[in-house]
């Protein structure tokens, strides 16, 4: 029986504006059209950034992800114990799927 569906994704550089800073970062990306809801989900994990730490903290912020293949706005979650930030969204991904 195949998955309901597969997932897309994106690892590498990408740079992440939060509260009008450009940050570069790296990412590891994946996503997948959620049939229930009608959505594509994307998210992931940006590696450790002693800049972003220290403009966030443990807050959580908006901010636009942009990789060499597209962008998208998106939502950081507060830090994992090794540093690294969330990012979910729910709008077309920042890199390439099969639906677009």
């Amino acid at each position: 029986m195949d998955a309901p569906h597969d997932d897309d994704g994106y690892e590498g550089p990408a740079t992440l504006r939060v509260d009008d800073t450009d940050l570069p970062v790296t990412v590891t990306l994946a996503g997948h059209f959620e049939p229930i809801d009608g959505k594509y989900h994307w998210y992931g994990r940006i590696q450790p950034n002693e800049s972003l730490t220290a403009l966030l903290g443990t807050r959580r912020a908006t901010a636009n992800l942009t990789t060499p293949t597209g962008q998208a706005q998106g939502d950081l979650t507060d830090p994992d114990p090794w540093g690294r930030y969330r990012i979910t969204g729910t709008t077309p991904p920042p890199f390439p799927t099969d639906l677009h």
